[in-house]
């Protein structure tokens, strides 16, 4: 059952408001699908930080002129057999990234791996959409990007790369599968802006402020820790991760890189994001994958717990959420969530979403 200060909206309701939502503001409907079907996705599986709680930022991208509308598609630029760099002439990024895992999927199943690399995109939402792309198809799917500077060094004051997400998602026997999604830096930023609009405060490990010192408060939020926290806790491996997924997407696409990209939410100029996608076929590997990935699935599930919570792995928290969304019905928000939807629809003009 969801909480009693929770609404439940079906996914179908969703995915019809998005639609309506991104044709105000001038994108053509295909493609706001698109950008629906990953905002479904993400809320549907439990990431709310980059569902719903990101269509403003997608309308004022398009809105404001710094993301194109424009009827034209992607262009490749220079491929290989197994590689390619992309142009997505800074059209939606959910659009420009399904292009990319899509042509890295169609190498794939030629020459066994597909290597895409893109430049001039925007932000593509979750990285396991585009991941679970590929394993839809039998294949390890990877996908990374780079974002607007949030994450502040260990011992530094600057915000110099973005939360700049990896994903992995490789499949196993019987529909079971790995799949991992997560930020390099201790959360995605939009899990701060959700305490903030539930009015709780932010878990220690998670901000600093101007001076490079940790704050659990929203007002004096300057920047995201890496991964780990602070550097006795080990957050310098959280930031080599960042500059890894930085050296796959902005440095080898050419496209904008580190503290060089645009400011989140500073509509002044195009984003140029790069992105990198991997499809990876495992036929051409060792025979039996599928039932080594189990195994390994087994082992780390089928352990005695620590305490009464069983032990998961990567994929099992948002299959667990997926459940849940199923015996309600649809997506269960918070009414804060609920409530800031409907100022989009005041917004622009729309009818609210539908709840039950």
């Amino acid at each position: 059952m969801s909480d009693e200060s929770e609404k439940v909206v079906p996914k179908q309701e969703l995915h019809t408001f998005v639609v309506r939502a991104m044709e105000a503001v001038g994108l053509q409907s295909d493609r706001g699908s698109v950008l629906a079907d990953l905002l479904v996705s993400a809320d549907y599986r439990g990431h709310y930080s980059h569902g719903l709680n990101r269509l403003d930022m997608y309308l004022n991208e398009i809105k404001s002129g710094t993301a194109s509308k424009e009827n034209k598609e992607p262009d490749i630029v220079k491929e290989s057999a197994g590689t390619a760099l992309v142009e997505g002439n800074n059209l939606i990024g959910p659009y420009v990234a399904r292009f990319c895992m899509d042509l890295a999927i169609q190498k794939a199943k030629t020459a066994g791996i597909g290597f895409v690399s893109c430049r001039g995109s925007n932000h593509f939402g979750i990285a396991g959409w585009y991941s679970l792309r590929a394993m839809e198809q039998g294949f390890l799917g990877m996908a990374f990007c780079n974002t607007s500077p949030m994450m502040v060094p260990p011992r530094g004051t600057t915000r110099t790369l973005g939360t700049n997400p990896l994903s992995l998602a490789a499949p196993a026997n019987n529909g079971d599968s790995f799949v991992l999604d997560m930020a390099t830096t201790a959360v995605a930023l939009g899990k701060a802006e959700l305490k903030d609009r539930k009015g709780e405060p932010l878990p220690s490990g998670w901000t600093v402020d101007k001076s490079g010192h940790e704050t659990h408060d929203f007002k004096n939020l300057h920047g995201l820790m890496p991964l780990g926290g602070k550097e006795e806790s080990s957050g310098y491996k959280g930031y080599g991760l960042a500059m890894m997924v930085e050296t796959f997407c902005g440095i080898l696409s050419g496209g904008a890189f580190g503290p060089f990209v645009r400011q989140w939410k500073a509509f002044e100029r195009p984003a140029n994001l790069g992105q990198c996608f991997i499809a990876i076929d495992p036929s051409q590997f060792e025979e039996g994958f599928t039932d080594r990935m189990q195994t390994l699935i087994d082992a780390c599930r089928d352990q005695p717990s620590a305490d009464k919570d069983p032990v998961l792995v990567p994929g099992d928290p948002e299959r667990n959420h997926m459940e849940l969304c199923d015996k309600l019905g649809g997506i269960p928000y918070h009414e804060n969530q609920i409530t800031f939807a409907n100022e989009i629809a005041a917004t622009y003009k729309l009818a609210p979403m539908k709840t039950l």
